[in-house]
């Protein structure tokens, strides 16, 4: 028997290990199909499964004793790694080893009850002691724990992983295996952590709160989602969660990046340890990152859900992850862009946009009775806006996506009618926007009859238009003549009606009883439309004006009347018809002075102040007259 301490090394021949002991083996040991050729002592001494097996097989063993080891955690190499412990060799531990070397001596019983210090003992004291305390070898025990998951599991070790990771990340990571100072003399030229003057491969962390994200996306599905659900009984702030989700969908989903462009910056990572991404099926990624997302909303969490619900299709992921994704975004469909709802139809059929699809987040927008909360004020995502009629935004947002779809030619009339109606009544101010994408198709699709065109029609509110559209709409020749003559009568009801309100604003102002007041449901239909709000105001000052003029004209009308009377007692004087400037006083008029008078005459008028500023707009007619009258006379 090959005692402990006396082994040189291990070799191999083919799928066969020897150990080069200078005894013939007197045991085999069989995993996966290779074999190890040892002997019984070191293995029967430190293995306790190894020992009741060659206990069991007492009455039947032959010269060489084999045994057959099934399902071993880590498979040959951890057997190896165990093996070279039995014989005194030394092993090393890593934080890429240790739990499956953990696993594997758990499955091994190679407990203290066979030697003190043995191999369980030794990984489990290296796992808490110095695997737990850093960011970077928890984040490899984790990653390792994939392939030994089951008995990981049933050692607490994935649980002991996840909550350091979620400690770490709630507290600055220099504080667990890193130095206190990470800069001046700390920091090697090419920006990594210097301990003790060696370089540790670490790197500066970013003052930002997603430094952590690059370096858990390594991790498969199932351990992410395990970290993140315990990250949030921890108390993890939702925005830096879904970040992280962001993060880690848009490393595995790559078409995502060209509906979130510009969203993920440069990753940061603190640890430069070198990790590939695993292979993970995209549909699984989906279906599992879905259910992570919590019920948070924002425009940049809104834009990436229209993101994933694109990429659910091309996947054909389960109905039931369409459906939940469709739900999340009707419940923020007034942060949603038009962009984001050009989604395109994956199916076979000749529409060019997925509409049925927009029409089912809109129902889930009116019948979402719980609404998602948004995210805190300082997060990255908080750019929601502070409107408070989310139901407006959402009626000029499917607007404007009918007038984008509506250039389709294979998009049927009933389709537009029916996300039309999706929204209520009540949604719609005006029905500008809805008038124009009915033009639209109209254009699109010359072929309809007057009689579909007249049912689309029914849709639009007319008393709801603006001046402007029911002027392009009563010069419209691709709407029915029924739905003109309709206009036009709108047109003139609301032109009554503005009228009516911008007089009986001016009377009220004219009148001594203060200020104007116009009724409150008058006001409410003029002032509910932009155009007719001006055209009243200018009516209001062309009434002035109106007003202004009147009373001029009539007192001009006065003096008029005033000066036939004057010259009709005129010309029935004859002792008066001697005296041209007595006629001149006696209208009120002065005649213009001689050049051989000494004093010029002056004339006061006696009559009201609006008959001077006749007699000074008209003086060469009154010297005119005068002059007549005197040749007359004479």
């Amino acid at each position: 028997m090959a005692p402990a301490g006396k082994v040189s090394e291990f070799c191999r021949q083919g799928n066969d290990w020897f150990c080069k002991a200078g005894l013939p083996s007197d045991i085999t040991v069989v995993v996966d199909g290779v074999s190890f050729h040892l002997h019984k002592f070191p293995l029967v001494s430190k293995c306790g499964k190894i020992s009741h097996m060659y206990e069991e097989s007492k009455s039947t063993r032959k010269s060489i004793f084999t045994a057959v080891l099934e399902e071993l955690p880590g498979g040959p190499d951890m057997f190896l790694i165990a093996a070279k412990f039995c014989y005194g060799m030394r092993v090393e531990l890593t934080p890429r080893n240790v739990v499956i070397v953990y696993c594997a001596a758990d499955y091994l019983e190679m407990t203290d009850g066979y030697g003190e210090g043995n191999l369980l003992s030794k990984s489990e004291s290296f796992f808490h002691k110095n695997v737990l305390h850093n960011w970077k070898d928890s984040i490899l025990a984790l990653q390792s724990c994939e392939t030994v998951i089951e008995r990981a599991e049933k050692l607490h070790i994935v649980n002991k992983c996840v909550n350091a990771i979620s400690v770490m990340v709630c507290t600055d990571p220099s504080l667990f295996g890193w130095p206190m100072m990470m800069y001046g003399s700390l920091q090697s030229p090419g920006g990594s952590i210097l301990w003790n003057g060696i370089n540790t491969g670490a790197r500066i962390r970013s003052s930002e709160s997603n430094w952590w994200f690059e370096d858990i996306s390594y991790l498969s599905v199932s351990l992410f989602e395990r970290l993140i659900k315990t990250m949030e009984t921890r108390g993890i702030r939702p925005e830096n969660l879904v970040g992280a989700i962001m993060h880690y969908t848009r490393k595995y989903l790559p078409g995502l990046g060209r509906w979130q462009g510009g969203q993920h910056g440069v990753p940061r990572t603190v640890t430069s340890f070198s990790l590939t991404p695993i292979a993970l099926d995209q549909r699984v990624v989906l279906e599992s990152i879905e259910k992570l997302l919590p019920l948070k909303k924002g425009k940049s969490f809104c834009r990436f859900l229209l993101g994933l619900l694109r990429v659910a299709l091309i996947l054909g992921v389960s109905q039931t992850c369409k459906d939940a994704l469709e739900r999340r975004i009707g419940m923020q469909l007034e942060l949603a862009t038009l962009d984001g709802l050009l989604i395109p139809t994956y199916s076979d059929t000749d529409a060019l946009y997925d509409t049925d699809c927009v029409e089912r987040i809109i129902h889930h927008f009116m019948s979402s009775e719980s609404r998602a909360t948004p995210f805190s004020p300082s997060s990255f995502d908080m750019e929601t806006s502070p409107s408070s009629r989310p139901l407006q935004k959402v009626a000029k947002l499917v607007d404007s996506y009918i007038a984008e779809v509506a250039s389709d030619v294979t998009l049927k009339p009933g389709k537009i009618r029916s996300l039309a109606e999706a929204l209520p009544e009540s949604s719609r101010t005006l029905y500008d926007g809805l008038y124009r994408s009915l033009d639209i198709y109209f254009k699109a699709h010359p072929w309809l009859s007057d009689k579909e065109k007249e049912d689309l029609c029914s849709i639009i509110d007319f008393q709801k238009l603006s001046i402007d559209a029911c002027s392009h709409a009563s010069q419209n020749e691709r709407l029915p003549l029924r739905v003109v003559l309709q206009v036009l009568f709108f047109e003139q009801m609301h032109l009554r009606t503005a009228l009516a309100g911008c007089l009986h604003g001016l009377e009220t102002q004219s009148g001594p009883a203060g200020p104007a007041t116009v009724p409150g449901d008058m006001a409410g239909q003029i002032i509910q439309r932009d155009g007719w709000v001006t055209m009243v105001r200018e009516n209001r000052v062309l009434k002035v004006d109106m007003e202004k003029m009147r009373s001029r004209v009539g007192e001009l009308e006065e003096e008029f009347s005033k000066i036939k009377q004057e010259m009709k007692k005129v010309s029935k004087s004859h002792s008066s018809l001697s005296s041209p400037r007595v006629v001149g006083r006696r209208i009120g008029c002065s005649l213009l002075s001689r050049p051989s008078d000494a004093k010029p005459d002056t004339v006061e008028s006696t009559r009201p102040s609006p008959r001077s500023s006749v007699e000074q707009a008209r003086p060469s007619t009154l010297h005119f007259r005068h002059k007549k009258i005197s040749s007359q006379s004479n």
